[in-house]
């Protein structure tokens, strides 16, 4: 990308208001705290109900940024760096993509359906990256701002383009379709995802089409809801398992693959794919007819098809052998990608060394040369400490790079490398599926059982946004990541929120705020039950303590004077009707006396907590507290005329009573996807889920026994399969014997008989399974909100109980 200024100005419909109009940009980014950052870089302050880009426009100046399109030139800012000054940043975000895109002559496809879009996307990419050099969405980069960000990625040695689009309300895809302006369109499925969004399916479906207005072909499965809201005048090419569309599909399966027996007019020819699930069969279609529409011969096809692969669509975080971190995106290898991979490495980095395994780029668009200089600067600009490149053509055009260690073949790194060379960094594995970087996972990851806690960090993401959409702009946030992070990770979870930049973190004890200070932390930290012994490591690491009576208040102070501080921060808990902690309203007199005229320690909030926020029948109660809260506060301000950030609300009261949001909140449970009610779980994201693998299945005859103590005795012929998970993972006893179920493979299979310390057994009579598949223990089905409800206790319990021998995998779509 070369863009002039001059160009951008009307592209934008912009006012420019700046120091320098002869100059060019090379890249875009929404992103402040990206190292890809530069003096080439077009930066577009995006607005939002809960963060507004305008806010880092003075820091990224300093790093030399100079060039931002606005609603409004931040105070201070005027007269230091170019402005192109627009009505709305995002508006102007696509339409820079919609002029950009004016620029290529090529064919485009775009694909949109409410599941299998980035399947399909990766898909085709694979069977015709042999023809073609492709630019495709990164990831799943389908929404508003992925798109364009996904088509400003093209340069002019690409001669296809495939693009994904999805939509989540009316309206969106209008804007979408000049962006990316498809010759070519594919409808994956139409189902239930964003239901919300429509007013009925036949909208949705309307919606959707829209993509597809100025196509010269449309690829779908025959179906007459679309075809009836289609464009007459729109040309498709459908396919279906039952007769009249133009492709009819017969499809069989044989132990783990399917044959398609594919018929076109007069010509038929058989293909096999490695799949045997529905949504991949039908997505694998989708892909096919791609192909028949371009005209390729039918053995090219079926040998492509046949080497059709999963997509891991993720990135994801792991724990490393020797005190590593792994981040794992060993599928894919491209430029784009690469980039991505990077920026997730400096938010999730856990070490200052910084190591990367990269495979040959591939489909970049660049002469080589050009591309390897690009990676090189890109390495460069990331503080990478060592590069270990794999593949004849990095090892030959990063041969100059610092601390570059050549392999032309993963297995020849695999013999030279020994695993206690990687110690106390992070790693980042990035390769093309063919390299096979997966080895390279399992040989540095850290060994451990097949059960798994998986986090998903964009369902934090979005859930931390949801309760902000309930708070005003300026209201800070506080969030928890006590009990390891209500047992998701106390270290992923705090970097994930450090980097959506929550103004506080709350742990526990003192030894939590440690661990996350040791890991880099450095978001402020407040200590909810600081023990007295601790309070000299407190001070040491900059742990904020709650103060919650005089006896503990003085004995601070004393440690205060001791170590020779001013001003210390802490922070006052006032017991308005839990009765668990803090200072009662006939304290309060005695806790002025001891703040008056100290310049040893200073109040930086003043809060209490809600015991009843999240009962209805209890609403006076909670208003009485608040009602306590504004007249005890209020007293400790103006007697010690002090200006503290005031805080009472927890998950429940940010969603019932926000009009008590004062100046600062507290996150806790909500931001794990647990609402306490039915409308506020709906708008969360599920945050964890427990997965492991069956180990066995056996059949079992009428009349034996399961388990321990022969609690359950068959009354007919079953199946049961058995699971590596037990009590000593953290699953309650109590939920086994037909109490509650695990799913495999979409299906319930009821736990069967006692559960054990390192196992249990489920009933898995009917359901298509085999040794090695997976089992969801809890997730979205069950949920820890089902399970609880069902053992008669609390999510909270359950979340937390599980064992940190269990492995924790963190990842991003």
């Amino acid at each position: 990308m070369s863009i002039k200024i001059q160009d951008i100005i009307p592209a934008l419909h912009s006012e420019f208001n700046g120091i320098e109009q002869n100059m060019e940009i090379d890249n875009v980014s929404i992103d402040s705290r990206s190292l890809q950052n530069n003096s080439g870089t077009l930066f577009f302050a995006l607005g939002g109900q809960n963060r507004d880009g305008h806010q880092y426009i003075s820091e990224l100046i300093k790093k030399g940024v100079i060039n931002f399109v606005v609603t409004h030139i931040p105070e201070g800012t005027e007269g230091k760096a170019n402005f192109f000054i627009v009505d709305n940043t995002l508006k102007a975000l696509q339409d820079f993509a919609i002029y950009y895109r004016q620029l290529f002559h090529f064919p485009v496809i775009a694909i949109t359906g409410s599941s299998g879009k980035t399947i399909v996307k990766e898909w085709l990419n694979y069977l015709l990256s042999p023809d073609y050099n492709i630019i495709r969405s990164p990831k799943s980069y389908n929404s508003q701002v992925g798109v364009p960000l996904s088509v400003i990625g093209i340069n002019q040695k690409h001669n296809l383009g495939i693009f994904e689009a999805g939509i989540s309300l009316a309206g969106e895809m209008e804007k979408l379709e000049p962006i990316i302006r498809p010759e070519i369109g594919v409808l994956t499925n139409i189902g239930t995802a964003h239901d919300e969004g429509f007013a009925s399916r036949e909208e949705k479906i309307k919606e959707k089409l829209k993509l597809f207005g100025n196509v010269k072909i449309l690829i779908c499965q025959k179906n007459e809801d679309v075809l009836k809201t289609l464009d007459s005048n729109i040309k498709t090419f459908t396919w279906d398992f039952a007769e009249g569309a133009d492709v009819t599909i017969v499809s069989s399966q044989s132990f783990d693959k399917t044959i398609l027996t594919v018929a076109q007019g007069i010509n038929s020819f058989d293909v096999e794919i490695p799949f045997t699930d529905a949504p991949s069969v039908e997505n694998a279609i989708n892909s096919m007819m791609v192909l028949l529409h371009l005209g390729y011969s039918h053995d090219v096809i079926r040998e492509r098809l046949a080497g059709l692969y999963p997509v891991e669509l993720r990135l994801q975080v792991k724990n490393g052998i020797n005190g590593c971190t792994i981040i794992d995106d060993s599928f894919s290898s491209d430029y784009q990608s690469l980039k991505i991979a990077l920026d997730f490495l400096e938010q999730h980095k856990t070490h200052t060394k910084k190591t990367i395994i990269l495979s040959d780029v591939f489909q970049s668009g660049f002469e080589t040369e050009e591309l390897y200089a690009k990676v090189a600067q890109l390495l460069s600009g990331h503080n990478i400490s060592q590069v270990i490149g794999i593949g004849e053509t990095i090892s030959r055009e990063l041969a100059d790079f610092p601390n570059f260690f050549p392999y032309n073949t993963t297995q020849e790194f695999l013999a030279h490398y020994k695993a206690n060379t990687f110690e106390n960094e992070t790693v980042l594995i990035k390769g093309a599926r063919s390299f096979r970087f997966d080895e390279i996972v399992v040989f540095l990851e850290e060994k451990t059982h097949e059960t798994v806690l998986e986090i998903n960090l964009n369902a934090i993401v979005h859930n931390l946004n949801f309760y902000k959409s309930r708070l005003k702009p300026e209201t800070k946030i506080m969030v928890m990541v006590k009990a390891f992070g209500y047992g998701s990770g106390s270290y992923e979870i705090a970097k994930a929120l450090s980097h959506q930049k929550v103004d506080y973190l709350g742990v526990a004890f003192a030894d939590e705020g440690i661990a996350l200070r040791n890991a880099g932390i450095s978001t402020p930290i407040i200590v909810m039950n600081p023990e007295r012994t601790a309070f000299a490591a407190m001070a040491a690491y900059n742990l904020e303590p709650e103060v919650y009576s005089a006896k503990e208040l003085r004995a601070f102070i004393a440690v205060a004077q001791q170590k020779n501080l001013s001003n210390y921060p802490i922070h006052i808990k006032l017991d308005t009707g839990m009765h668990r902690l803090g200072f009662m309203e006939n304290q309060l007199d005695e806790l002025i006396d001891l703040l008056k005229n100290n310049n040893l320690v200073s109040v930086k909030s003043i809060f209490s907590h809600l015991s009843s926020s999240d009962v209805p029948e209890y609403r006076d109660f909670t208003l009485g507290q608040i009602d306590n809260f504004e007249r005890w506060s209020s007293k400790l301000i103006t007697e010690l005329e002090i200006q503290p950030i005031r805080h009472i609300l927890n998950t429940s009261g940010i969603y019932n009573f926000p009009q008590a949001q004062y100046n600062m909140v507290r996150l806790g449970i909500g931001l794990y996807g647990v609402g306490n009610d039915e409308k506020e779980r709906e708008q969360l994201e599920t945050v964890g889920t427990l997965k492991t693998v069956i180990l066995q299945i056996k059949d079992i005859e009428p009349g034996e026994s399961i388990g321990y103590s022969r609690r359950f005795i068959t009354s007919e012929p079953i199946r049961i399969a058995t699971l590596p998970i037990g009590y000593a993972d953290g699953i309650p006893r109590a939920w086994g014997n037909q109490k509650g179920y695990v799913t495999i493979n979409g299906k319930k299979a009821v736990i069967t008989g006692t559960i054990s310390m390192d196992m249990m057994m489920v009933n898995v009579t009917g359901i298509d399974c085999k040794e090695g598949d997976r089992a969801v223990i809890f997730g979205k089905s069950p949920s820890v909100v089902e399970m609880a409800a069902i053992l008669s206790t609390i999510p909270y319990e359950i979340l937390t109980s599980i064992s940190q021998r269990v492995k924790r995998v963190f990842y991003k779509e």
